[in-house]
């Protein structure tokens, strides 16, 4: 049956406020089912191993190797499970509700132990300020259907409109892909050149992974949904090292604005939700921030950047 375009909001609201119990529970879900991922996982540059994917119903970790082959675990936001599969065929299934995350953390423990997946993760949540560990957290237990299946709906369209963002770059470029520890939707182009060793900092993160993530020069946009220290959706713009004049750069739209406290250009989530057109408004965002970095570190923007429209099979 076909679906009804009509009915659905691609651009739906995101009311901090309203969502945030939700949206710190869900974090603190996907914190457990990312470490999973990176336990069983070969290290790749930059944590790319350990991050999880937009998927048609949600989000995945895609296939994830083990003794018998590849599992994968699956957060359906249609029918509000998260769904546990492997390559021998067999299946597990939790259902997501308003529940402890003590009790997410030892059912799937359990689920994964009954499905011969042998893995022991790291029980304390990273990138977060105060890190309850997970057996432990009886506190964050709110978990809205309506209020997720907006925030997937949005990262659906913010997802189709960085892939078409990523398409313009023919360097070094990591995958669209969900960052548990901080909670966004991320891509990330490179310069190719080293940079320099960065100082850490984040908040029970290891200053070890840091400086592997910023080996060399990025320049990197995402999608944030915002904090209780900062009650809003964005979407961000950044580079490292961040070069003088970064911040004078004219960007697009004019709602844009640079953050001299996190060091980075902000866009609110709002504004583009009601532009005329979203797609086109957070494209300009992406493209002229971009811009405003490989201008002011003088990137090799000839050996960098593409354009494949042309191109058909």
């Amino acid at each position: 049956m076909k679906t009804n375009e009509t009915l659905i909001d691609r651009w739906p609201p995101l009311d901090f406020a309203a969502w945030s119990p939700t949206l710190i529970t869900l974090h603190l879900w996907t914190q457990i089912v990312g470490k999973v991922r990176l336990r069983q996982m070969p290290w790749i540059n930059h944590s790319w191993h350990v991050s999880l994917y937009v998927s048609s119903s949600g989000l995945t970790t895609g296939s994830v190797p083990y003794k018998q082959g590849i599992f994968q675990l699956d957060f359906d936001f249609v029918t509000h499970h998260l769904r546990i599969s492997t390559s021998t065929g067999e299946q597990a299934a939790m259902k997501l509700y308003a529940r402890s995350v003590a009790s997410f953390y030892q059912e799937l423990m359990e689920q994964l132990d009954r499905l011969g997946i042998d893995v022991t993760i790291h029980g304390i949540p990273n990138e977060v300020e105060v890190a309850i560990p997970f057996d432990e957290d009886e506190i964050h237990c709110v978990y809205d259907p309506d209020s997720v299946g907006r925030f997937w709906q949005a990262l659906i369209s913010i997802h189709t409109v960085f892939t078409r963002f990523r398409a313009g770059f023919t360097g070094k470029c990591s995958p669209v892909h969900f960052f548990w520890g901080s909670f966004d939707l991320a891509v990330t182009r490179f310069s190719g050149r080293r940079a320099p060793l960065h100082s850490g900092g984040a908040p029970n993160m290891s200053t070890r992974v840091m400086q592997e993530a910023y080996s060399h020069e990025v320049s990197s946009a995402g999608f944030w949904p915002g904090s209780e220290q900062f009650p809003q959706a964005v979407f961000y713009s950044y580079c490292y090292p961040t070069p003088s004049g970064f911040s004078e750069q004219p960007v697009e739209p004019a709602d844009a604005f640079f953050s001299p406290d996190m060091g980075e250009f902000l866009l609110p989530y709002e504004v583009v939700r009601q532009s005329a057109d979203p797609e086109q408004t957070l494209l300009a965002f992406l493209q002229t921030t971009y811009d405003a970095a490989v201008s002011t570190a003088h990137w090799n923007r000839n050996e960098l950047d593409c354009d494949l429209t042309s191109f058909e099979l």
